[in-house]
């Protein structure tokens, strides 16, 4: 099951959405992205950024372009310790650089996702 936040973050003209799921293997992450890919809005999205942490520990990720924001996820995945689930930060580009807001952004979507689907868990 897919879990998604959209439009919650826009700065500039740019939005982003997160998105997440189990995901035990490298073809589980492939088949999340897949899935995620299969609505148009992220197909078209500028960056489809995410990482994972396989069950054994093994850190997977992907900047898709926007530069060290793979690595900013997977951090907060290994502060949280949670292994075998999937997250994807999604930025639709507004038309304006946001510089190092775009890491805060990123975390505040990695935040705002443990917070709606993992809390309590």
């Amino acid at each position: 099951m897919l879990n998604q936040l959209e439009n919650i973050i826009r700065d500039r003209g740019s939005r982003y959405a997160v998105s997440g799921a189990p995901a035990q293997s490298r073809a589980e992450m492939d088949a999340l992205l897949k899935a995620l890919k299969k609505n148009k809005k992220y197909a078209k999205a500028t960056h489809n950024t995410w990482a994972v942490l396989l069950p054994d520990g093994t850190p997977l990720k992907s900047d898709d372009g926007e530069s060290g924001a793979g690595m900013v996820i997977l951090r907060m995945l290994e502060r949280e310790g949670l292994l075998g689930h999937g997250l994807v930060v999604t930025r639709w580009y507004g038309g304006k650089h946001l510089g190092g807001d775009r890491f805060r952004h990123v975390q505040d979507a990695v935040s705002a996702y443990f917070e709606a689907f993992l809390r309590g868990r």
